[in-house]
């Protein structure tokens, strides 16, 4: 491997001194050349490019660099949203490990860690950023040279190799639904998903985000004719890839194959071809499994930077390129709506495992709404007028989704319950709580628990403090709670009793996602747990209670739900968990209008990034009434 250049003293010099010490230090003893490395990176779309064989498709830039290069056709963002998905690539951590699985969160990075930007500036290495970033992890102390809309290669110090990302919003969910626009593809001739209904909103939507595709590509053109102009494509190894799949409703936000599988092209010049992965050829395909959690590692071993042994991913370039069995996703909070779902396909079939299942898929994301195809999708179900493979999206799930990729690649048939297909269910169920158990997976706990439960360290350490997070207790109730076994009701009555409030909130959960019989049931443990210490197994219980309980128990519920909502006496996390179980409630909250009116909506919460949610909730609420 071609050694480090030694890390510059920070802060300490003057730049030109600066510049001059840099150009002293020794060259790499075998004088090994360092590859540039350049990541062109878009937002919120999928494989409809023509590399990827989509005819329909306008985007010559990355075909033509796929056309030179390799085209990877598995490749999951782990995430289906931006935030979470550019999460796991700057850590290289799977964000359900670090309690940064939320849309639009931040928590601490995990101690004694570093984003891989770091490593790489440790190395010699120039890095820029121009301009996203959108982390849930607070960063730890200074991470690119430069971040910001100027940033670019070009600013480095002579002779340095530097790893630049340039990241277009020119596809971004928000320009599908931009007006005035003047479709440049045909909205008759799109090609719908089964599972969106045939409309003309729906049509244009899906013509936009083509074009807004093609705008994407035409910036990665600009960027690899400026490499090309300064005579660098032969020193750089070029990336493209999307941060997750299109941004449209059931593609955005949706755990599942449409929601994570995004374009990955990766062109490596001659002068670097042995640290192409041994199926490399120019124009060809590679069907090897890559996730975002792999991207880190993957250009620390191509800078020749030592990968850190505690990162979740694997290098699939550089010297010794590995090989996944599987690829995983996940889904948290969305903006202002909680869920939990976590994925894992092996290239063919995909898992899906849905531990809040009592949740449709298209929940009320405000910021979702606005886009044509939603509002309308969802209108139409409203109003009976969907075929049946199109309105999973509006209903509860099932607690556990299998789908064949090769016979249904729009996964609308669930093959879970299929005995033809039980070992592939349960290989792939293995492999999803495997990875929970490996990675101490903290999203089962409420997300206001991050900071009770462990202070203010990460959940990421504080998942192994000892004793903070009994990961496998917490993980069996919320199996138990969730798989809606005939025999789940006697032993989650008795988790009730349990010490832990993360198990005695599933106990609650369990009885609230099972529905009026268990509540009738478990009612002595749930009016019991509506004391709890613990606000989230309160609001779980008074959920249930509201929903599924007698009048009595309806009003306590519904008064004590009222009181929880208030984010200036109980903050934003405990407020959002209790608007949402109001608006679960539906038409039995009505009475309580007024009241939801004079709730605070501006608070303070740890961090900007959590300011709108609870507006967005009361907003929700009181118009579903009018």
């Amino acid at each position: 491997m071609p050694a480090s250049r030694p890390a510059l003293p920070r802060g300490r010099f003057p730049a030109a001194l600066a510049a001059l010490l840099f150009l002293a230090l020794p060259a790499p003893a075998d004088d090994t050349p360092r590859p540039n490395i350049v990541w062109l990176t878009s937002e919120d779309h999928g494989p409809h490019m023509g590399c990827y064989g989509d005819t329909f498709a306008t985007t010559p830039n990355v075909d033509a660099l796929a056309a030179k290069g390799l085209t990877f056709t598995r490749v999951w963002s782990n995430a289906p949203v931006c935030a979470p998905a550019r999460t796991t690539i700057i850590s290289g951590l799977y964000p359900p490990a670090t309690g940064s699985e939320h849309m639009r969160s931040l928590v601490p990075f995990p101690k004694d860690k570093k984003m891989f930007p770091q490593y790489l500036r440790d190395a010699g290495y120039y890095c820029t950023n121009n301009a996203k970033e959108d982390y849930n992890l607070a960063k730890p102390g200074l991470v690119w040279d430069e971040s910001t809309a100027k940033a670019h290669w070009r600013n480095r110090k002579a002779g340095q190799p530097f790893f630049a990302v340039f990241n277009s919003t020119k596809s971004h969910e928000s320009q599908v639904r931009a007006r005035p626009h003047t479709p440049v593809h045909d909205p008759a001739k799109v090609k719908l998903p089964t599972y969106h209904p045939d409309t003309p909103e729906t049509r244009r939507d899906w013509a936009q985000y083509y074009d807004v595709v093609s705008r994407a590509d035409a910036d990665a053109g600009v960027r690899l004719k400026e490499l090309a102009d300064a005579g660098l494509a032969g020193d750089t190894i070029v990336f493209y890839y999307a941060d997750h799949g299109a941004g449209l409703p059931r593609g955005k936000r949706s755990a599942c194959d449409s929601g994570l599988r995004v374009p990955l092209v990766v062109h490596v010049p001659e002068k670097f071809k042995h640290l192409a992965p041994p199926e490399y050829k120019p124009g060809g395909t590679s069907d090897r499994r890559v996730g975002f959690v792999d991207l880190a590692p993957t250009v620390l071993a191509l800078a020749g930077v030592k990968v850190p042994e505690w990162m979740h991913g694997k290098p699939f370039l550089g010297p010794n390129p590995a090989k996944s069995e599987f690829l995983f996703g996940f889904r948290g909070r969305m903006d202002e709506r909680p869920d939990l779902v976590r994925s894992a396909t092996d290239g063919r079939f995909v898992y899906v495992r849905n531990y809040m299942p009592h949740k449709p898929p298209g929940q009320h994301v405000q910021y979702m709404f606005e886009t044509p195809t939603a509002r309308v999708w969802k209108e139409l179900f409203d109003a009976g007028k969907l075929k049946p493979e199109q309105t999973a999206f509006w209903k509860p799930k099932p607690a556990e989704e299998l789908y064949d990729l090769r016979t249904d690649p729009d996964e609308v048939v669930n093959l879970a319950g299929d005995p033809a297909h039980a070992a592939t269910l349960a290989t792939l169920r293995t492999a999803q709580q495997a990875l929970a158990a490996e990675i101490r997976d903290v999203g089962f706990l409420p997300e206001g628990a991050f900071r009770t439960r462990f202070g203010g360290a990460s959940p990421y350490d504080g998942a192994r403090t000892e004793g903070a997070y009994p990961f496998k207790q917490v993980f069996a109730a919320a199996d138990l709670a969730s798989q809606l076994t005939p025999d789940g009701v006697p032993a989650l009555r008795a988790l009730f009793k349990d010490g832990d409030s993360a198990v005695r909130y599933w106990a609650a959960m369990g009885m609230l996602i099972r529905g009026e019989a268990a509540v009738r049931a478990a009612g002595g443990e749930l009016r019991g747990a509506l004391k709890d210490t613990s606000p989230d197994v309160r609001i779980a219980a008074a959920e249930a209670l509201a929903r599924y309980g007698d009048a009595a128990d309806q009003k306590a519920a519904l008064d004590l739900l009222i009181d929880l909502a208030s984010c200036e006496a109980h903050g934003v996390f405990t407020a959002v968990a209790g608007l949402n179980a109001l608006d679960a409630a539906g038409d039995r909250a009505k009475p309580y209008a007024d009241a939801i009116t004079k709730l605070p909506t501006k608070c303070k919460t740890p961090d900007p990034r959590y300011d709108p949610h609870v507006q967005r909730l009361v907003t929700d609420l009181l118009a579903k009434w009018k």
